[in-house]
């Protein structure tokens, strides 16, 4: 499949002041730069100005980044490699964001000829005949990029080129250039073309990238025939398909100047940044909450259980924030809180419960612990709740909660329970303020925020062992000094 941005599908009209001929082009000083050369000058244009050069990319700055930077700069072809879910393709998106915004063509030219440099027989006697009244045409960088997803079925053809029958048939001969149909490699001449998951390219096609690698250039069907590619190679590759599933043959390995290693975010405060940049919350989810999926979906990552060779993407904490936040929206449309007057939907602790069923098809679990994954899933989701709690309200006196239900009165939450509902039974509570103030909810939280913020201190004097908790049969949670009546356990587990 040959993908590309939706930018690059209606990119923008060209500046006006543009030069238009060959002659206006060399008139304006305008000098040919190869594509590495294009990338070295403007990456080093961003440094040196302290700009940002590869935005939306989070927790690579001290890691992966340096190295892609040190690539480009020695002008390189490289792979990277990583799990699912580590940004690989995203990162190999935004390198074309440091080509030129224009760059001058050929108008009409399948591989994007410079004016300055033709490669065609037929190019090039077009520019010695038009000379500086060639006309040009400009292409905007978002056109630049090229990315073909590897698959079994995938040709030489469709990478490199082919014999077109039709232009065979109106008359011209096999010897003829103008008879081939080029492929997807040399259409992006002139800018960067991916590979995503090369180890599935299969090893008699990965021959056919050799010579792009090395010689930059195209063979087709045993033709005398030499185009000098310019263009950036980027591949990317699980580690694992690397070894074992597919490969990558040794002289494509070895042909790749630099091998980039990904990885998922090194701590807590960059998997919370990358799920506040990327999900998109249909709800607000309290920062507390957030903290809370971020560590479960640490935990996932790290658990005996979870095959650690697929990984666990980073979508998973993505996909768990946009889940608990539609969780939130529903209960607020179906009990019609907001014309209750108790404003937007907020999302609750206990609304992650729901993504342990969810997405329980994002985990690769080891083959041992068939028709546990759910159970499991769930112990790691107490888990993380437990350790934001501790981490958060660690040494808070939290005794009137505790006295709240000392004398048997029991807290009803769960996923239909309204906000009014909620804060009606708990009341006043002395060490709330306090409590919510930890939470980062301030002195003056709205209805739905005190509702999560009195829910998550529940939860965790529950995990702690401090309050008892019920389950009732129509998912109603109660919570109690001792084991309230009418409902089934759920248990101290933390």
């Amino acid at each position: 499949m040959f993908q590309v941005t939706e930018i690059s599908q209606l990119p923008p009209n060209p500046p006006a002041d543009l030069p238009r001929t060959l002659g206006e082009l060399r008139a304006a000083g305008h000098r040919y730069r190869t594509v590495k050369q294009e990338l070295r000058n403007n990456l080093l244009t961003r440094m040196r100005a302290g700009e940002e050069r590869f935005p939306g990319i989070v927790g690579y700055q001290d890691t992966v980044l340096p190295e892609v930077e040190r690539a480009l700069l020695a002008g390189h072809d490289l792979v990277l490699l990583g799990e699912r879910g580590q940004g690989k393709t995203r990162l190999i998106r935004g390198l074309a964001q440091l080509l030129d915004e224009w760059t001058p063509v050929l108008p009409g030219s399948v591989l994007n000829e410079h004016p300055l440099h033709p490669l065609t027989p037929a190019t090039r006697r077009l520019v010695a005949e038009t000379g500086d009244d060639l006309p040009i045409a400009w292409l905007h960088r978002s056109m630049r990029y090229g990315e073909k997803l590897a698959t079994p079925d995938t040709s030489v053809g469709d990478l490199i080129g082919d014999v077109d029958p039709i232009r065979i048939a109106e008359g011209r001969t096999l010897g003829d250039p103008e008879t081939i149909h080029f492929g997807l490699v040399p259409r992006t001449n002139r800018g960067i073309f991916a590979v995503n998951e090369l180890p599935d390219l299969a090893e008699r096609i990965q021959v056919a990238l050799l010579n792009v690698l090395e010689e930059r250039d195209i063979q087709v069907r045993g033709y005398q025939l030499r185009l000098p590619l310019d263009l950036l190679l980027v591949a990317s590759a699980n580690p694992e398909d690397y070894t074992n599933r597919g490969r990558i043959i040794t002289p494509l390995k070895d042909r790749f100047g630099a091998e980039v290693r990904t990885h998922y975010p090194l701590d807590l405060e960059l998997e919370l940044d990358l799920i506040r940049q990327e999900a998109e919350l249909v709800a607000a989810v309290p920062e507390h909450v957030l903290e809370v999926l971020a560590r479960f979906a640490r935990a996932v990552r790290e658990s005996p259980s979870v095959d650690p060779r697929s990984g666990v993407s980073a979508r998973f904490a993505i996909a768990a924030a946009e889940t608990v936040a539609a969780a939130a929206l529903r209960r607020g449309s179906l009990l019609g809180e907001d014309a209750e007057g108790t404003g937007a939907p907020v999302a609750r602790v206990g609304d992650a419960v729901s993504v342990t069923s969810t997405l329980r098809g994002k985990v690769e679990f080891e083959s041992g612990e068939e028709g546990r994954e759910v159970e499991i899933l769930g112990h790691l989701l107490r888990t993380a709740t437990a350790e934001t709690f501790r981490d958060r309200l660690a040494g808070l006196d939290l005794s009137g909660f505790i006295n709240l239900v000392a004398e048997g009165t029991v807290i009803e939450t769960g996923e239909l329970v309204g906000t009014a509902d909620l804060l009606r039974q708990v009341g006043t509570v002395p060490g709330l303020a306090k409590a919510l103030d930890r939470l980062g909810l301030g002195d003056a939280p709205t209805p739905g925020e005190a509702a999560a913020g009195i829910e998550f201190v529940l939860e965790g004097l529950h995990l702690t062992r401090r309050l008892a908790k019920d389950v009732t049969e129509d998912g109603r949670t109660r919570y109690g000094g001792r084991n309230p009546e009418g409902g089934r356990s759920a248990g101290g587990r933390g």
